[in-house]
């Protein structure tokens, strides 16, 4: 298949920019996977959707402030991205601007809290920095960085929370599950009375998350490596889901990614924790999910294949034409779908 076949004509102004002040009043889409049938409704309404014994899963990340901006040496200004956490105070990163962060630099954050040396050029161009800090890393991080808000979001956020999940807990995402971004507490223990089994995966979103596809054919592309966990507990309860006739509801792509990554051909989900860099596109058999929430994607991404291999791309294009029509809010802080 070729990547235009997933393109669709997205006016800039359907991007939203910033959340809605109520987490679950955004508006919900559903498409029927098999008819392509689609409804209108609010995301409140989910658990209208939902039986009892269903499973619903949720990735359980929680965003890295990992944006740190501080000065060079020789007084210039820089911008570090945290990508991926190397051991003994390293990191891998993007650095802004690359040409003046060479192996030596010597870069301060915080008026000298936090200091660093540029190690190492890796491959693609990232920086390979060492930190130098008195405490814990991560409490240091919590102070100075801020969110890694995705590149098509040029306002700044005014409540950081807002780009984390209500039930985020494992710290180490350098974006955020947005599908999940939807949920309140009150939604989810409505959702758990009516009988429905709530449980948690982990998956570390990368900011390959938002690196787009270059080959025209898209079974050329390379998916980044993404970290991520299935604890015993999730692994028996949606075995357990299956086994007894329920649903597998999987929120957010990342959370799909993780259950399909970590299911055999007999269709059993297997606990462990490991890095994935399943490519899901039209043409996959799922192995674990009946049911997906999401939101909506970019054109020619690898998340509009996913999507496309759950309900059929004809179904997702012709459902994203009329979401453009119907002024749906698209991206990290859009409206949702839900295909089931």
């Amino acid at each position: 298949m070729k990547k235009s076949d997933f393109y669709f004509d997205l006016p800039e102004e359907l991007i939203a920019q910033t959340p809605l002040e109520k987490r679950d009043s955004s508006r919900l889409l559903h498409l029927d996977r098999e008819t392509g049938d689609i409804e209108h409704r609010h995301f409140y309404e989910l658990p209208e959707y939902l039986r009892p014994g269903d499973c619903l899963v949720l990735n359980d990340t929680r965003v890295l402030p990992a944006r740190l901006l501080g000065v060079r040496k020789t007084g210039g200004s820089v911008e570090l991205v945290l990508l991926r956490d190397l051991g003994d105070g390293c990191w891998e990163c993007l650095s802004r601007p690359g040409r003046k962060t060479k192996p030596g630099a010597a870069l301060s954050f915080g008026d000298g809290e936090l200091t660093a040396t540029v190690e190492s050029v890796a491959e693609g161009g990232n920086r390979i920095v060492r930190f130098h800090y008195e405490g814990i890393f991560l409490e240091v991080l919590e102070r100075l960085g801020k969110m890694p808000l995705p590149p098509y979001i040029r306002e700044e956020l005014q409540d950081a929370e807002r780009y984390q999940t209500v039930y985020s807990r494992e710290l180490g995402s350098a974006a955020a599950p947005t599908a999940g971004l939807h949920f309140t507490p009150e939604l989810l223990r409505e959702i758990e009375a009516k009988g429905v089994r709530v449980c948690y995966v982990t998956l570390h979103v990368g900011l390959g998350t938002f690196r787009p596809v270059k080959e025209e054919e898209i079974e050329d592309h390379e998916m980044h490596s993404e970290f991520c966990v299935v604890t015993p507990e999730t692994a028996e309860a949606v075995n357990g889901t299956k086994r007894n006739g329920g649903r597998v509801i999987a929120v957010g792509t990342t959370s799909c990614r993780t259950l399909e990554s970590f299911t055999d051909e007999a269709g059993v989900l297997r606990p462990g924790s490991r890095w994935t860099s399943i490519f899901i596109y039209p043409g996959y058999r799922f192995k674990c999910i009946d049911a997906l929430v999401t939101n909506f994607h970019l054109p020619e991404s690898t998340l509009i294949m996913l999507v496309s291999a759950l309900a059929g791309r004809e179904h997702v294009l012709h459902a994203y034409e009329i979401a453009v029509q119907e002024r749906y809010r698209f991206f990290s802080f859009g409206d949702a779908m839900l295909i089931l």
